[in-house]
């Protein structure tokens, strides 16, 4: 089964994927099913308990499936595991390290763990990430720490990188650092899922993003799709009452408040209809702003809780 990542298309495929604890009626996961081709960076996004870590943890064999399948380059996750791991770079959501350890110590003993690691090269991302490799592990704060499991991750150049909340406790211009990596791992082919529960950083560096809530993939969008689907938010203020009864009968509208004679409204798609409508009346003040990923994300859930 030694085919190359090239060859597999896709190179991680998730099929009807579940898993329910011991003892719980509820399950953690259900019926997940995703596709991820070479050279693609996958943003798994969801609230804290959505059931990312889950997911990752079933594709790292940390945990085992109650239904459903999952291969890795064509490798088995349950049956191949240890190939797997073999090829990929990968990070906790709870990155637990040896504390008695400098940063050096532990990145080469990573290393020698490794056929295909490159100590120097792990090095360099220290000084691109300032990552302190001298201080012992458990002397460093969160986001220091977090610089390390990013460099063990990366400093094999793999094809494969699976990486659970990755900028977690990272400081804003290490974030930025962060993005890059991804960028030049995507540049080299590489496929990147990714778990997060903050839309922006999603939007920066991802293809395509998998929205799951309470364990179920609820939607699956590319980052131009999400955009295209930004709604406008109008607040208008009439000389007079407002014709809410017009505006509530618009296509593409969503009445979020309506006091006195000022409507607040979210607009989807063309906005003619609206004009059409507001051309007839006295308006006198019109604000505007479109709504960025993270706000439609936002309405996106409670949509979905709506239903």
């Amino acid at each position: 089964m030694n085919k190359p990542v090239e060859a597999i298309e896709p190179v991680i495929q998730i099929k009807g994927l579940s898993k329910t604890y011991p003892g719980s009626s509820r399950p953690a996961l259900h019926n997940l099913n995703i596709s991820i081709k070479a050279g693609e960076v996958y943003g798994f996004l969801g609230p804290n308990g959505a059931g990312k870590s889950t997911t990752i943890r079933l594709l790292m064999n940390f945990l085992k499936p109650s239904a459903g399948t999952a291969s890795i380059r064509g490798y088995d996750i349950v049956n191949d595991s240890l190939a797997i791991r073999r090829s990929i770079g990968y990070l906790s959501g709870d990155f637990a390290m040896y504390p008695k350890m400098t940063g050096r110590q532990f990145l080469q003993y990573m290393n020698d763990l490794r056929t295909t690691s490159d100590m120097a090269g792990a090095v360099k991302l220290a000084a691109r990430l300032g990552a302190d490799l001298d201080k012992r592990l458990g002397e460093l704060s969160r986001g220091n720490r977090q610089k390390i499991g990013i460099i063990q991750a990366f400093m094999s150049n793999p094809q494969i990188l699976i990486l659970d909340e990755p900028t977690s406790g990272l400081d804003p211009l290490v974030q930025e650092t962060f993005y890059a990596l991804i960028h030049e791992a995507k540049q080299r082919g590489a496929s990147i899922f990714m778990s997060s529960h903050i839309l922006s950083e999603v939007q920066k560096m991802c293809d395509r993003v998998g929205i799951i809530k309470e364990g179920q993939l609820i939607s699956e969008k590319n980052i131009a799709e999400m955009a295209a689907e930004a709604t406008t938010t109008f607040e208008i203020e009439f000389n007079g009452q407002a014709p809410i009864d017009l505006i509530r009968g618009i296509k593409g509208v969503k009445i979020k408040s309506h006091i006195g004679n000022t409507v607040v409204i979210h607009v989807s798609g063309k906005l003619s209809a609206l004009f059409a409508v507001l051309a007839k009346y006295d308006v006198k003040k019109l604000d505007v702003h479109s709504l960025d990923l993270e706000e439609s994300f936002i309405h996106f859930y409670e949509n979905k809780e709506e239903q």
